[in-house]
Formats: C-alpha cells, structure tokens, sequence
C-alpha cells in the first residue's frame, strides 16, 4: 500500500483519513471511496478505485488497532516508520496530525470482536417506470419499481446495491415495512 500512498496527493489523503476517523468516530457510515477516486483522478493521478479501497481498509486497520492498543501519537509515528516498507513522509505527517487530533476519540467497544459484521443503511432512492414495449412484445406497459439502496459495509466502504419489482413484489416490500415500523412502536 505504501508504493500506492506516494501517489496521493497529500490533502486528499489527509481527507481521506479524517472521513476513516470519522467513519470509526461513528460520526459517518462511510467512506465514499467511489467519489473520491473520482476526485482524485480529476486531480491527474492515475489511481484505480481497488487501490484505493485497499489503503482505506489498511488505514482503517491502522487507526483501530492503534485505538485498541491506545497508542500515543509517537508510537503510532515509530510503529510506522520502522515497517519493511515505511510510508512516506507527507504520509506519516498527515497520519501524525490526524492521530493527535482526533485519533484520541476512537471509542473502542469491549463488544467490538462480537458484533456482526453487517452494513449500515445510509440511504434509499426509488422510482416507478413502465415498460411500454420489448422486441417480442409490442404493448407491455408493465408497471415496476426499481429501488437504489446505499449502504457502508463494515470497513466503511459506501456502495449502491438496486433491484428492480414488479407492483406485487413491491405491496409485500412495503407491508413488510409498515410490520417493522408497528413492531419498532411496541419498542
């Protein structure tokens, strides 16, 4: 990950550390990874989105374990410097201005290693189309609803997941939901 760190400009990396200490912080879902790939190749450097993944995966690794073992900011700065393949300095420096200023909040739950690992919803957008024709089918007007989930998986990182139903599918979907909302009211 160190090779592919170089490559990141040094206020995108900074950014994308604080969203991970805000992800861990449990002030965000997650990291928009996708978003800011996107950003950072606007920027002129050729950085894949997979990549990019990684080293969010690696310093969120980083920072919750340094939590755990609650490091201060010099030993997370010499844990750093004395791996096979040291990061580099403007790397080590963002991590060290992070670590001191909000590293110190990461609440570590006694409870951590027992939770599921299971994603968070962030958010829902739907609409309803109508599909007029097909090439074996001249008139369809086959009404259906198509539904974009967003969700942060457990490491953070934010994707779209859609699906497509028909009317029926769509009246269970949401009898479904209004029997969630009556149980949540018992609470």
């Amino acid at each position: 990950a160190a090779d592919k760190i170089r490559l990141i400009p040094q206020d995108f990396f900074a950014e994308l550390c604080e969203q991970i200490i805000q992800h861990l912080n449990h002030k965000i879902p997650g990291i928009n990874t996708a978003e800011l790939c996107q950003r950072i190749q606007t920027s002129g450097v050729d950085i894949n989105i997979g990549d990019l993944a990684k080293i969010a995966n690696t310093l969120s690794f980083l920072f919750s374990t340094a939590a755990r073992n609650n490091l201060s900011t010099e030993e997370l700065v010499t844990t750093l410097g004395s791996g096979v393949s040291p990061l580099p300095k403007h790397a080590v420096q963002v991590i060290r201005h992070v670590w001191n200023e909000q590293g110190k909040g990461i609440a570590v739950s006694e409870d951590a290693g027992n939770m599921a690992t299971v994603g968070q919803f962030v958010d829902m957008k739907w609409k309803l189309g109508v599909a007029m024709s097909s090439d074996t089918c001249r008139s369809l007007k086959y009404p259906y609803v198509t539904v974009t989930l967003t969700v942060a998986d457990p490491s953070g990182q934010i994707t779209d997941k859609s699906f497509e139903m028909t009317i029926p599918q769509f009246k269970n979907f949401f009898r479904q939901f209004k029997e969630m909302a009556s149980v949540l009211e018992t609470v």
